[in-house]
């Protein structure tokens, strides 16, 4: 084993150092540690490895909660207290900003968090069954593999959910396709969770009695998803109600298809809506624009404030959804939503605008969308982004080329103890 001085976190979690002219970077490693490690792998400029000892500790490392942490892919930093992993977060958007756009947020607004444990309402679970491991397993992939983790619990999925793990296995373990089921998804609305079950060949009867019944003792929706995201459909209960979330500050609730992205972190996300419309400050009347508006995350608090929002989707069928949501919380007179590819430089410059704007997009960013936005009369973007990376360039576009001060920025822990970084920030047009 070699020993290696740890200097800092690295955007996937692992501690960072230098030895010899060569970066490392270890697993289980945090920042001010000393530690004995194992080599796994081997480069010119770079090696990774595993901490099998740690030589001094840093202040904030924990003992992980999961028994299967370390193995499961699932969660990289349950070894670091949860407050610790905010600030290297909030560290991350800070460095991220600098080193790619040079740019500083002139203030930093406090991170947002919430409860750390059983927050994930949403899950993409793997299936496969593995004789020489007693069958099926359902899990997430082990870390670095696309082997399935043998878990039997998750303290991040809801109670219910990780509860419900070893019966799944036996569940599927039963099914006559049970070879042809390589996905449950999970989506965990206010009330009724869903479980879909992504099925390459048709159940036979007995599957499906089998099914019905585990609906039954469960409580669970079970939908089955043969094809694309939309073609799922409820099994049982047959004629059950979408699930929903609400956003009970703006008296608004979301109806959702179980296939459709909605934020995994539903405290979370009632605490960023609400920094989003504070800085946003929609006023009665006043036109404001909402790309990537999903199901209307944003795009229906906004209207509840009394704005005009126009919603701007590349998937039809979240603007059709959105379209919907408004009308259930009466909000269609003041909301519509479009269609429109908003990585296609053409569409985006044909697209309206408002003085007031939200950007939510997925983690390509959105430059193509931003380089539009030049010349228009947009004097605030609030965007809100799941790779700070993207954030920095398009933020660089923004301030260094189009120039926006950025004014605010902030992380957002949506997914504790994994290295994932959400963030919000800020861009208002100097005077």
């Amino acid at each position: 084993m070699t020993v290696a001085e740890v200097e800092s976190l690295d955007r996937e979690g692992r501690g960072v150092a230098h030895l010899g002219g060569k970066a490392l970077f270890l697993e289980g490693a945090l920042p001010g540690e000393r530690v004995a490690f194992e080599v796994t792998r081997r480069k010119p400029s770079y090696e990774t490895g595993r901490v099998e000892v740690v030589l001094r500790a840093n202040a904030a490392r924990v003992e992980p909660r999961c028994p299967h942490f370390g193995v499961c892919g699932g969660c990289s930093l349950q070894h670091l207290e949860p407050q610790a992993q905010v600030a290297a977060k909030q560290r991350v958007l800070e460095d991220c900003l600098w080193h790619i756009a040079r740019v500083r947020a002139q203030a930093l607004l406090s991170p947002i968090q919430g409860e750390p444990w059983h927050y994930r309402r949403r899950a993409r679970l793997s299936v496969r069954r593995v004789a020489k491991k007693g069958g099926v397993l359902v899990g997430f992939h082990e870390r670095r593999s696309s082997f399935v983790a043998d878990m039997n619990t998750c303290p991040v999925l809801p109670r219910s959910v990780s509860d419900a793990i070893p019966g799944l296995r036996g569940l599927v373990e039963g099914l006559s396709i049970r070879e042809r089921l390589p996905q449950i998804e999970v989506a965990a609305g206010a009330e009724a969770l869903a479980l879909v079950l992504r099925v390459l060949a048709p159940p036979s009867t007995q599957d499906l009695q089998a099914l019905r019944r585990y609906a039954d003792s469960t409580g669970f929706q079970l939908w089955l998803q043969p094809a694309g995201p939309d073609s799922a459909q409820a099994l049982r209960p047959a004629d059950t109600p979408w699930p929903a979330y609400s956003l009970p500050e703006f008296a608004v609730s979301i109806r959702f298809l179980p296939t459709d992205f909605t934020q995994v972190n539903q405290g979370v996300n009632r605490m960023l809506v609400r920094r989003v419309m504070a800085l946003l400050d929609p006023r009665p009347g006043e036109p404001i624009v909402d790309y990537f508006c999903g199901l209307g995350n944003f795009s229906l608090p906004a209207t509840r404030c009394g704005a005009s929002v126009l919603g701007v989707e590349g998937n039809a069928g979240l603007a059709r959804r959105a379209a919907g949501n408004a009308r259930s919380n009466g909000l269609e007179h003041l909301c519509r939503f479009e269609v429109a590819n908003l990585f296609d430089p053409g569409e985006c410059m044909r697209l309206p605008s408002a003085r007031k704007v939200i950007l939510d997009p997925p983690r390509e960013g959105a430059i193509e969308l931003v380089k539009s936005l030049e010349g228009r009369p947009v004097e605030r973007i609030v965007y809100v982004s799941c790779d700070p990376a993207t954030l920095a360039r398009d933020a660089a576009v923004l301030v260094n080329a189009q120039g926006y001060r950025l004014t605010a920025a902030c992380a957002a822990n949506m997914f504790p103890h994994t290295s994932h970084v959400e963030s919000l920030a800020l861009f208002e047009r100097r005077a």
